[in-house]
């Protein structure tokens, strides 16, 4: 006969193979096919693991190269329209190339506040106008582009 410790540790023994059993999904009756089954889950684990690393350093790496292009905002205020720049890496003559593109626009700005030092950042509210947000954005992103390739243009010569 079994000492009643022997019962306990076998009782708790099972108890714990049919929680492993559980936590893996596992179909298996047998104690070795459940731990064979808990082995393969770990392995599967492991591989997830390692793709998720592998995600979240790209997402890290295309979030710094989000960092350093600007972001632009446009919003419509009721008879007229907020656009919000700012870029990491400010680049002379980017005030003025996206002021040029508010004037091909048509844009009336009413009011701005700018600033070029190491960032550059831009706040301009104007009237009404007939353009729309998306084509105004699109129009102040193609100039910090215009602007930031004849910026490295210059470095290289």
């Amino acid at each position: 006969m079994m000492s009643r410790e022997r019962k306990k540790a076998a009782a708790a023994l099972h108890e714990k193979l049919q929680i492993l059993r559980s936590i893996t999904h596992s179909h298996a009756l047998s104690n070795t096919s459940i731990i064979t089954d808990a082995s393969e889950y770990i392995k599967e684990l492991k591989q997830k693991v390692v793709r998720i690393n592998k995600e979240i350093a790209c997402a890290e790496a295309a979030l710094k190269q989000a960092d350093s292009f600007p972001t632009v905002m446009v919003e419509a205020l009721g008879h007229g329209f907020l656009i919000k720049v700012f870029s990491d890496k400010s680049c002379p003559g980017l005030l003025v190339s996206i002021l040029e593109a508010f004037d091909e626009l048509g844009l009336n700005v009413l009011e701005a506040t700018a600033s070029c030092d190491d960032t550059f950042r831009l706040e301009a509210v104007g009237g009404e106008n007939q353009v729309d947000e998306h084509v105004i954005k699109q129009a102040v992103l193609q100039a910090v582009r215009s602007c930031s390739e004849i910026s490295g243009d210059d470095q290289e010569e």
